[in-house]
């Protein structure tokens, strides 16, 4: 199993990104996909989730209406787009599969997000 992220960067506050995440190692059209962030000093969180088929989302209240997570089972790849940027958005944000809350053991290196004037 491994998870590829990346799209991260330095942004203005207000601004957009949009990641990305390759898997591979798996079934990927079976499985839920989530995106986690870890910013620093803090646990790491769930941000959204996806089903396998991608008809159903969610998204937890702090990034509700600003954030979208899709998926794309032909490239076993899932995104995350990022908008109205905030600076409690930085941290470093994953992808992993599996229910929410109940992440794999395998993650990827992360793709690191600034939110900075």
């Amino acid at each position: 199993v491994q998870f590829v992220e990346s799209g991260g960067g330095l942004v203005q506050p207000g601004g957009s990104l949009r990641l990305s995440c390759a898997a591979s190692g798996f079934t990927f059209s079976r499985y839920h996909m989530n995106w986690y962030r870890q910013a620093p000093g803090k646990e790491r969180e769930l941000v959204a989730t996806i089903t396998s088929t991608g008809t159903s989302t969610d998204h937890a209240d702090s990034v509700k209406g600003r954030f979208a997570i899709s998926r794309d089972n032909y490239m076993n790849t899932v995104y995350l787009q990022m908008n109205s940027l905030k600076p409690d958005d930085t941290a470093v944000y994953y992808c992993n599969a599996g229910l929410p809350g109940s992440p794999w053991a395998s993650w990827g290196q992360g793709t690191q997000v600034t939110v900075s004037p």
